[in-house]
């Protein structure tokens, strides 16, 4: 069956994240002193303590079932944990996220190839991102930023439908989304876990970009491994 649509992954596919992640810090300084702004009286340090530890207990939740519950429940929950009553609707906790998000994206950039690529493939693909991130506003920022939200179809984050790659979900309610079945889309990716076994698993041909050194698995092999995202037109076409 011809491919009819191309879906990709988001960070470190289309768009690279620099210095080793080190974003981490910076961004959660940055929330840290917009809530001190609001009225949130804390060290840093205690914030910052109280924040890991929810963090890492709504993920060691979230793992059982491959959620992924948007940042906004984590800025909420510290919140509380520190003595402060604001829900996940509070419009101070969003701006909080909107914080975090706009010092993360100083450590973002697009891909040299991704624009070529996009280019090459929009008109005779349909084209959508399916991308593992907890605050799904900030990667349509990225995107609109930089240019290229308009050759996308489809934009799914996995805080959106609380489920992340390699989760069957995504993929399927992507694919119900778009109207197409697994046989006719290609995903690409760069990671062997989410991106390979994910999409695999879920009927797809996979394109692995190979970034960096990943364990090779043991369950599904990619259908094809692209060392630059400029090798993606003519792998497609092989298929």
């Amino acid at each position: 069956m011809p491919i009819k649509a191309v879906l990709f992954d988001m960070f470190d596919t289309l768009m690279l994240i620099e210095k080793n992640h080190e974003f981490y810090s910076p961004s959660l300084m940055r929330m840290y002193h917009f809530l001190v702004r609001k009225g949130i009286e804390v060290p840093f340090e205690k914030f910052n303590s109280t924040y890991i530890e929810i963090r890492d207990g709504l993920y060691q939740k979230a793992d059982l079932n491959w959620e992924e519950p948007h940042f906004n429940v984590r800025v909420a929950e510290t919140l509380q944990k520190l003595g402060y009553n604001y829900d996940v609707s509070n419009p101070v906790v969003a701006e909080a996220t909107s914080e975090f998000c706009d010092e993360f994206m100083k450590y973002v950039r697009i891909d040299s190839d991704t624009v070529f690529v996009l280019k090459k493939l929009h008109g005779k693909y349909r084209l959508g991102i399916i991308s593992n991130f907890a605050i799904p506003e900030c990667v349509h920022k990225l995107l609109q930023k930089a240019g290229i939200e308009q050759f996308f179809d489809v934009i799914v984050v996995s805080a959106s439908v609380n489920k992340r790659k390699p989760a069957s979900e995504i993929f399927e309610s992507t694919l119900k989304i778009m109207g197409f079945s697994a046989s006719e889309v290609v995903f690409v990716g760069d990671t062997i876990d989410a991106d390979v076994e994910g999409s695999k698993a879920a009927g797809m041909k996979a394109v692995y970009i190979e970034r960096r050194s990943q364990k090779q698995s043991d369950k599904f092999l990619p259908d094809c491994t692209i060392k630059n995202l400029s090798e993606l037109p003519s792998a497609i076409e092989n298929y």
